[in-house]
């Protein structure tokens, strides 16, 4: 059988309890954010805007010029709430909490139409306008996050109301939409409803939801466009609108043409997600083929070294080539998760490093960081370097990353493991006790590790009987000298390696033991010659985690900070004060800034002293002292 030829579906999120790094972090979504985000939206009147037994409160955030304002959203961002509620309680039962988002799930209810339609704003604020602006109103992208809640809560509760709401409300969809007469055949202008369906046909088993999926993909860019059309009709001038091009959209042309990533890049990643669910659920080759060429397009010229992507504030998306500023990089928070999401996608169709291993850059770099500590407050976009004013916020005006970094956090289990019919994937290691179903029959297996501090993990599997069944581990990329072995015996990487993953086929037996040693050491990483802001200097990785110096550790001026070319031997220590975290401290040169004198320029560089330099974990920079930070530091000239 081909690698492609093969179907991995993720695991069910309460079949995965997480403990040790990602335990921590569930705890603080469970005891902080889970609450606060729904406290927030409260704060923001999304519940009266909801509620049919309350006074409409009309506009509250005013129209914009583009002709709508993220008050239109408010159902995305309680949906990715009760998405992250769900997740909490499966890991700690909150009854109180619980009893708040059933009655906001009654809500949802009381407010559907009867013929399944369920949208606050254009039910409540305006209904004149339904389906009349796909591209800039959000109405397929808000369906789509309140599909993902009510498969969320149905799976961590047994509920069902809000699952049953959403299904009318997709079955309504699946007339509306279409080629038929008095159907529309377009699509949502911010992606979203795409994943979502194939997420309700899994948990549902029903088809139809996945052919309805499949013609928004299929729609998109096709001409004549229809947000051309759509906006004649409306009486509105087709090139009137927010970024002056379809690729802010993804829909200047049909996707399986699509052959550089463009645009927003939220909107880019939740498509590219869908059409990988959608390849993996047909065995579309068509699909799978364009979007390999979009994943090396983003991953060698477009990602920055923390998986963060989208530089630009002013499109929250893609620019040039090879174009990546560390001071202004927008890398929105949504981005790097919405990454992870369409990584852990791509590895539908078999295990491969190539997907892997970005899926854990972002997440353990480019998304964490938009969570701090305590849960309680949180980046929107994410800089690799700062002097001291970029800070996290309570809330926004448009809040979409808090609930999407709290539910990716609430339910990382789920992207920890892949199960095909007779494979089980282990694609990120973790403390986890993993429930899965394998052929008609349930394996457990066990993850003890202290990963991502320690490179040692250890998997023990639980079966009733033996069974036959390949079990593959993933080797990263960065793993030098990795060494596995089954039950003490050690196996030949070199013999079992495909895609980047140890791939062992045996007759497994109840306590098989597999042990697993990655090698942490402190490596460089230089950019591309091309990128301009990063000429002349280094980056520096542990395992799967970018590091940063921050101010509060080395003093300021850290621009002053000389990396030597060969790293010299390094330390590592415990930080209480960061949940135990583990930095690195290692010998560098730094240039004398108080002895420079007066002038701005000279004719000699400055002189440079011995010091020591700090690094800890880039995902929790600013959770102490505010001040300095900075990752990509200053490189040793070669030959210097």
């Amino acid at each position: 059988m081909s690698n492609k030829d093969r179907q991995f579906r993720p695991v069910a999120v309460p079949d995965v309890r997480v403990g040790g790094f990602w335990g921590k972090w569930q705890d603080a979504v469970c005891n902080a954010t889970a609450e606060i985000l729904l406290d927030r939206c409260v704060e923001a009147g999304m519940l009266q805007a909801l509620d049919v037994r309350r006074p409409n409160p009309g506009i509250v955030i005013p129209i914009q010029p583009w002709g709508g304002t993220t008050q239109m959203f408010w159902d995305s961002d309680l949906a990715k709430s009760i998405e992250t509620i769900a997740y909490s309680l499966y890991r700690k039962p909150n009854p109180q909490l619980e009893a708040r988002a059933d009655d906001i799930i009654d809500m949802y209810e009381r407010l559907q139409d009867k013929d399944g339609y369920v949208n606050s704003w254009f039910q409540r604020v305006q209904p004149d306008r339904r389906w009349t602006n796909l591209r800039d109103h959000h109405e397929l992208y808000c369906a789509g996050h309140l599909i993902e809640a009510a498969v969320a809560y149905f799976q961590a509760t047994g509920k069902r109301k809000l699952l049953d709401v959403m299904c009318r409300f997709a079955d309504y969809m699946i007339g509306k939409f279409g080629h038929g007469e008095g159907q529309i055949a377009g699509y949502c202008g911010h992606q979203e409803i795409e994943l979502a369906l194939v997420k309700l046909a899994r948990v549902t088993g029903e088809k139809k939801y996945l052919e309805l999926s499949k013609f928004f993909i299929d729609e998109r860019g096709q001409e004549p466009h229809f947000f051309t059309e759509e906006a004649i009709r409306d009486g509105r001038s087709p090139k009137d609108y927010i970024q002056k091009t379809y690729e802010y959209s993804q829909s200047h042309e049909p996707v399986r043409r699509q052959k550089k990533v463009v645009g927003h890049a939220v909107r880019a990643m939740y498509m590219y997600s869908g059409m990988a669910d959608l390849a993996t659920e047909y065995k579309d080759d068509t699909l799978t083929t364009a979007l390999e060429t979009l994943w090396d397009d983003l991953t060698t010229k477009q990602m920055y070294v923390t998986g963060g992507i989208g530089p630009s504030a002013k499109n929250e998306g893609f620019t040039d080539y090879y174009d990546l500023p560390n001071d202004t990089a927008y890398a929105e928070t949504c981005a790097s998760v919405a990454l992870v999401f369409w990584a852990s996608r791509m590895l539908g169709r078999g295990p491969n490093r190539r997907f892997a291993d970005i899926m854990e850059q972002a997440l353990y770099n480019g998304a964490l960081t938009g969570l701090s500590l305590t849960g309680k407050t949180f980046f929107y976009d994410n800089p690799l370097e700062s002097t001291g004013k970029h800070h996290r916020w309570k809330w926004h005006n448009c809040p979409c990353c808090p609930p999407n970094i709290a539910r990716l956090v609430a339910s990382v289990g789920a992207y920890m493991y892949g199960v095909a019919a007779d494979e089980i994937a282990v694609h990120l290691y973790g403390e986890s006790t993993a429930r899965l179903e394998l052929g008609g029959s349930n394996v457990t297996l066990r993850q003890v590790t202290n990963y991502p501090w320690d490179g040692k993990v250890s998997i023990r599997l639980e079966l009733k009987e033996p069974r036959q069944f390949a079990l593959s581990l993933r080797i990263p990329q960065w793993a030098e000298g990795a060494s596995l072995s089954v039950n003490g015996g050690r196996i030949d990487l070199g013999a079992v390696m495909l895609d980047g993953y140890a791939r062992i086929e045996r007759e497994w037996t109840d306590g098989a033991e597999v042990s697993l040693d990655l090698p942490l050491t402190l490596r460089p990483q230089y950019a591309n010659p091309k990128v301009r802001q990063d000429a002349g200097r280094v980056a520096l990785m542990r395992g799967p985690l970018v590091y940063c110096a921050e101010e509060v550790d080395n003093g300021g001026d850290l621009s002053a900070i000389v990396v030597p070319e060969h790293l010299p031997e390094t330390k590592t220590s415990i930080m209480r004060d960061l949940e135990d975290a583990v930095a690195v401290e290692l010998p560098v040169e730094r240039e004398d800034t108080q002895n420079w004198g007066e002038a701005l320029y000279r004719s000699k560089p400055a002189s440079r002293h011995e010091a020591k330099l700090r690094l800890v974990p880039y995902h929790l920079w600013d959770n102490r002292a505010p001040g300095e930070m900075l990752v990509w530091l200053q490189a040793e000239k070669r030959g210097a």
